[in-house]
């Protein structure tokens, strides 16, 4: 069965914020994955870890048909940066893998079900 990475940032590890609403969505978006039985391991980063090396290394654990790409990352212009070496690094480490973008936590298993190769009226790959 085709697997999925999902890589965001870490709530409890982002200063200023109450992490226990999106720890609680986080959950209700993996429960989802179990509810559906596609197969998914989170990466969660810190921004004040070494980023990269934590992105490689999860990248690196499977062959991902999927790699979903979390908000925190993609629409805090701040870490733009960072947006644009993960869309490299999945490139570069998983090149078969087609890359999604969620609305929320809750909704990540919507944005893998749009690429996985098993679902017949998915968007075909390109």
């Amino acid at each position: 069965m085709a697997r999925v990475l999902v890589i965001g940032l870490d709530p409890a590890k982002l200063e200023g914020w109450d992490p226990e609403p999106i720890q609680a969505a986080l959950a209700r978006g993996r429960a989802r994955f179990d509810d559906h039985g596609v197969e998914a391991d989170w990466c969660l980063v810190a921004l004040d870890e070494d980023t990269e090396a934590v992105i490689v290394e999860a990248l690196r654990r499977d062959d991902y048909a999927v790699v979903v790409i979390g908000g925190g990352i993609r629409s805090h212009e701040p870490l733009l940066g960072l947006f644009e070496k993960l869309i490299n690094l999945v490139r570069l480490h998983v090149p078969g893998a087609a890359i999604a973008f969620n609305t929320s936590p809750e909704d990540c298993l919507d944005a893998a079900l749009r690429w996985l190769p098993q679902n017949p009226g998915g968007v075909e790959q390109l």
